[in-house]
């Protein structure tokens, strides 16, 4: 499907979404039930394509590490399977580089031509330093990577900038407990994206691995998982796109079950961020439900260092509400599935609305906003781009979705969704 369109034939919407288990928390669980051995069990996995892609890589796992700190392979790769390759998943990406590493997997491990210009060389020194053998394939810094059949843990300390991706402290984090010597992970500078970094630590401690974390020094010593259960909760990410469908309505009421007011997700920051778009938030036992009011729009700064991922739904929201504002902690926008910033400013510009940096501010300028009868919208590959610009169809009478199926990445169930809230999806 190259191509979708979308309409709204009213501009109300009343409904109830059951969204899919949180990505970011069934990457982790699946990580850690792999490393387990099975004594983390799962349930209410993610539907979303990347945790799909990772459950089909580990789902042969076996074995675990043995106390000389040597290694032998979690994973009983096929003996002609000699490369793994993990399509558009980022976060797949970065996990299964620290599990490789530490498991001595023999495997080259790629993915899509865009991930081959998504930098891992952070990850890979980390490792490096503790003692892994891992080789770049192609270009320095950048995967593809191939890993040895064994590793011999060195040392316990890693130092690693704050201000990079979350993943690759994550990733460092979940594989921790099976080191024989441990981790003692120093974070240099300002932690971007502390709350993915906190739920890591809480799943972890979920299954029975327990941490330290005073000032900048995250320790993990060597641990064995208990038997336990771990069930994900509904995606917070997902939900951020109701959040927007329900402040461009002229009237809304959106029912989402089963989310916590209490989530383990920086993203569930969503519901306080859209107070200030005049969205209400009730939590009861079932869930939540998202009510519009007629309040003014407040607040003309929104800092989203810890939940980069909401700020394509974000500013999408702000500039079809011609609310200009600015915005500050996207330094990691330009290195995911595409340069997301470039892309905001690309589709944005076809209502109207201008988006300029200024030394990592980025100002929303919508004093030119229109609303054509007809867009078309790119999304570059990019699951995101689809989902935060799929609610101007609320404001626009026909709104074109090019390469619609990218929402698989995450929200597979997204249009379909959308059909039962109204939108006409053809």
């Amino acid at each position: 499907m190259d191509q979708l369109i979308l309409t709204k034939p009213g501009k109300s919407t009343n409904c109830t979404i059951q969204l899919t288990g949180s990505k970011s928390e069934s990457n982790r669980a699946l990580i850690l039930n792999a490393l387990s051995k099975g004594k983390v069990d799962v349930k209410n996995l993610s539907s979303a394509d990347d945790t799909v892609t990772l459950e089909n890589v580990l789902k042969d796992g076996k074995s675990g590490s043995r106390e000389d700190g040597k290694s032998e392979s979690l994973i009983d790769l096929s003996p002609s399977l000699t490369e793994v390759n993990i399509g558009p998943a980022g976060t797949a990406m970065r996990f299964l580089t620290a599990y490789f590493a530490i498991t001595g997997t023999e495997v080259v491990l790629t993915g899509t031509e865009r991930m081959k210009l998504r930098p891992i060389g952070i990850l890979v020194d980390a490792l490096r330093k503790m003692g892994a053998n891992i080789e770049y394939v192609e270009k320095d810094g950048f995967p593809p990577i191939k890993f040895s059949n064994e590793f011999y843990q060195t040392t316990n300390k890693v130092n690693i900038k704050g201000d990079i991706s979350s993943q690759f402290i994550t990733a460092l984090l979940l594989v921790a407990p099976s080191l024989a010597k441990g981790l003692e992970l120093t974070i240099e500078g300002e932690l971007t994206s502390k709350p993915y970094v906190q739920m890591s630590l809480s799943m972890l401690k979920e299954a029975g691995i327990n941490h330290q974390w005073n000032d900048s020094v995250i320790s993990i010593a060597p641990q064995k998982f208990i038997e336990s259960e771990i069930t994900v909760e509904p995606d917070w990410s997902a939900a951020s796109y109701w959040y927007s469908i329900a402040a461009l309505s002229d009237e809304s009421t959106i029912n989402l079950p089963y989310l916590k007011e209490n989530s383990l997700q920086g993203d569930s920051r969503i519901s306080s961020i859209m107070e200030s778009f005049g969205i209400d938030t009730k939590y009861t036992a079932e869930g939540l439900t998202l009510t519009k009011t007629l309040r003014t729009i407040k607040g003309d700064f929104f800092d989203l260092k810890d939940c980069p991922d909401l700020a394509q739904t974000i500013i999408v929201v702000s500039a079809a509400l011609g609310h200009n504002s600015t915005f500050t902690g996207l330094e990691t926008l330009k290195i995911k599935e595409t340069d997301r910033i470039a892309a905001l400013q690309n589709e944005l510009a076809k209502i109207g609305v201008m988006l300029t940096e200024d030394n990592k501010h980025y100002h929303l300028d919508c004093s030119n906003l229109h609303f054509p009868e007809r867009i078309s919208i790119k999304t570059y590959e990019d699951h995101r781009m689809a989902m935060a610009f799929a609610p101007l169809a609320l404001k626009i009478n026909t709104l074109e979705i090019e390469e619609p199926q990218v929402v698989g990445k995450s929200y597979p169930a997204f249009w379909e969704d959308l059909k039962k809230a109204g939108f006409v999806v053809g």
